[in-house]
């Protein structure tokens, strides 16, 4: 008989939970001096005027925060960085995750990307996107081939 290691975590991570807070936590748990990319968290929605992506930013400035759109990518790039005011206080744990960021996303051919604009409020970056107006064809047009 073989014996294998018991893992409390295994088959409930394995279809319960994302890979991404799978790894966060196996570092957590496995590693008090655990370093690694962090990348927040987005919500995407849309109304029936505008797209919208929501991004959790807790600790970030709004000044660290860098959004662009370029060949119909709109990226959003910064950086949350470590609170080393406090010279008087002996950190004993450190949770939280500080450094640079980037997250990407492919726009739709219908938003306008001339009016694209950004709000934060409590911590939450939110991205608004008009749509265009497209054309609303309703009988097909035969195009001549010559």
């Amino acid at each position: 008989m073989k014996l294998v290691p018991w893992d409390p975590f295994g088959d409930f991570a394995n279809h319960m939970l994302p890979s991404r807070m799978l790894a966060r936590w196996s570092q957590l748990l496995n590693d008090d001096t655990a370093s690694f990319q962090w990348s927040p968290t987005t919500d995407i929605s849309e109304t029936g005027t505008e797209y919208l992506i929501r991004a959790e930013l807790p600790a970030v400035r709004k000044e660290d925060v860098k959004v662009t759109v370029d060949g119909g990518v709109i990226t959003i790039e910064g950086e949350r960085k470590q609170n080393t005011d406090e010279k008087s206080e002996t950190f004993h744990r450190v949770e939280s995750v500080h450094g640079a960021f980037t997250r990407r996303f492919t726009l739709p051919d219908n938003v306008d990307v001339n009016n694209i604009r950004c709000e934060d409020k409590d911590g939450v970056l939110t991205i608004h996107m008009p749509k265009r107006e497209t054309s609303k064809q309703t009988k097909p047009i035969q195009i001549k081939v010559q």
